[in-house]
């Protein structure tokens, strides 16, 4: 009887319920939407110019998945980079000197800097098919999303509680096993806002993704910037309209099916002893916990990760481990070698840039690229600044109400994914007709999408403020000006220091968008190095391309260098909690 009772009783948990009914088909539509999108990537390259993109609205819906496969992919490819290239930087003293100001060189460098030298590889390596193309154009994504992600999980790996590594030790855990319990739960609620940002940083690259134009050869993939391109071409205001709305469309099945879900399983990962009063919900993570069958589907998947988690594999622990006297001699002879050999590296590169561009450029052309880089140097600062006065108050009062937060996540997604391209008509029309100083107006463009980071960033540090503090200062009264000092400030400082960074490289590969427009046949230039390597993208002139995209990773890496990174290393050594 027993037994029959425990058969019926597992046949039970394997019968679908109601809310299976209703989650099999988002399951099997994403099953679906993926398999269709990859075959259409193994058609014939030829494809792309027999099939014009169509500026019929009923295209759009198919257009949209395209793009929406895209950027999950690079999503994807992302995250994956930066738990890997994010832990090397934090727990590896030599990889961390070469490891962080490549990032920085390579969050400055734009995505048009990319395609124009990765096309060629991708198409290279898959001849003949669509999938080239599509390679290139998910990279060229890929570079958009994930360095302010990466910048973000080696934050937070660099500053997780020593009271928590102190813990994790008199519990005997592993490294690995650390790595897995401890570091990646503290980095999870600030990583997974910088998803969202990164999404919409995607959005904001998506027509120079999908319509690529690199000297005589010009691509233009079936997708939201495809069409979005051609509507420009053609100053057709309708389309450009039709695309405002699909985007809106988008986003919303984004934050609604991810990134609400992940926010609301994020929740469990703050540090703190008392709950807040209005925890993150979804309705998609609900319906999940309620099912029966695919309760049981996943149910192997938890098994093999929290088995992976436990492995106790063993690695050099790197910072965390105190270094004796005589490991710190005999490192020394090691530090010298490995500094010899980067700075051999890069002096071969550095060699090897130069001996390429001999012949195709002149001082001239140097010093013109250094005055530009100053002028967009100068605009870029004053924007991160206004958008710091703005945002960081309002990032932490709507941080501080999860209930607001949650009603806000979804707008500051669709503002921050809003493509500069969709405000060119108006831009356009507007300097044209008043005869206005471009050097001033096309400003805000470069700003629209990359204010966003330093708002997502200080949302996440806010909710990730320990909820015990927070009862803490109101029980000793702590307000105004000296609650902002000493309590909101400090702790989003770090948070806010790696808004401040990823916005700032943001700003600077914005400004190729946004230095030079085009309406139509009417186009708009301001001084500046955006709109240097705009127009030598579209002249295909290599040389310069390359003169440009280094002028702008100097500028960069040393604003990087002497401003940012003295403040994220006072970040890390006064504001880390103990």
């Amino acid at each position: 009887m027993n037994f029959r009772f425990t058969m019926l009783a597992a046949n039970r948990r394997l019968m679908p319920n109601a809310w299976d009914v209703v989650a099999f088909p988002l399951i099997i539509g994403l099953i679906a939407m993926a398999v269709v999108g990859f075959d259409q990537t193994l058609l014939p390259i030829e494809s792309l110019k027999t099939h014009v993109i169509s500026l019929n609205p009923e295209h759009l819906p198919d257009y949209a998945l395209r793009t929406t496969l895209r950027m999950l992919v690079a999503m994807l490819a992302s995250l994956v980079f930066s738990l890997i290239y994010g832990t090397l930087a934090a727990k590896s003293r030599r990889a961390e000197k070469i490891l962080v100001p490549i990032l920085d060189i390579l969050q400055s460098v734009p995505v048009l800097g990319y395609i124009s030298f990765t096309v060629t590889f991708f198409i290279a390596l898959f001849p003949g098919q669509v999938l080239g193309v599509e390679l290139a154009a998910i990279f060229a994504l890929f570079t958009s999303q994930a360095w302010n992600m990466t910048f973000s999980f080696y934050q937070s790996l660099r500053t997780v509680p020593e009271d928590l590594v102190e813990v994790s030790r008199s519990f005997h855990l592993t490294a690995w096993q650390r790595f897995w319990k401890l570091e990646v739960p503290f980095a999870v609620p600030g990583l997974i806002w910088n998803m969202m940002m990164s999404m919409s940083g995607g959005w904001f690259f998506i027509v120079a993704s999908e319509a690529i134009t690199v000297g005589n050869n010009a691509y233009t993939l079936p997708g939201v910037g495809g069409y979005l391109a051609q509507a420009i071409l053609h100053k057709d205001i309708h389309a450009v309209g039709w695309v405002l709305l699909t985007m809106v469309i988008v986003i919303l099945a984004y934050d609604q099916l991810l990134f609400r879900p992940l926010v609301a399983w994020a929740d469990r990962f703050r540090m703190e002893n008392t709950r807040s009063e209005r925890a993150p919900t979804s309705w998609v993570r609900d319906l999940i916990r309620r099912t029966r069958l695919i309760q049981q589907v996943i149910k192997p998947l938890r098994l093999l990760f929290s088995t992976v988690a436990r492995i106790s594999w063993r690695w050099p622990v790197g910072r965390t481990a105190p270094l004796k006297k005589n490991i710190k001699t005999a490192s020394r002879p090691a530090d010298l070698f490995w500094g010899v050999l980067v700075i051999s590296v890069t002096l071969y590169v550095g060699y090897r840039v130069l001996a390429y561009m001999h012949g195709g450029i002149t001082l001239d052309d140097i010093s013109h690229v250094f005055i530009a880089g100053l002028i967009t140097l100068l605009r870029v600062t004053l924007l991160i600044i206004i958008s710091s006065l703005i945002w960081v108050p309002l990032g932490v009062m709507i941080g501080l109400r999860p209930a607001l937060a949650a009603k806000i996540q979804p707008v500051a997604q669709f503002l921050a994914a809003f493509p500069a391209n969709l405000m060119f008509p108006v831009f356009v029309i507007v300097i044209v007709h008043f005869d206005l100083n471009p050097d001033i107006w096309l400003s805000p463009l470069i700003i629209l999408g990359t204010q966003w980071y330093i708002l997502f960033n200080v949302i996440a540090g806010t909710m990730a403020f320990p909820n015990d503090y927070k009862e803490a200062a109101a029980n000793f009264h702590i307000r105004g000006w000296q609650w902002w000092r000493q309590v909101m400030l400090p702790a989003i400082f770090p948070y806010y220091i790696t808004g401040a960074i990823t916005a700032s490289g943001g700003a600077w590969n914005a400004s190729i968008v946004s230095e030079f427009v085009q309406w139509g046949s009417t186009q708009v230039k301001a001084h500046g190095l955006g709109a240097y390597i705009a127009q030598m993208t579209v002249a295909g002139d290599f040389p310069k391309i390359i003169l440009g995209i280094a002028v702008m990773s100097l500028f960069v890496t040393l604003f990087n260098r002497l401003l940012w990174r003295p403040l994220y290393r006072f970040a890390e050594s006064k504001y880390r909690a103990n």
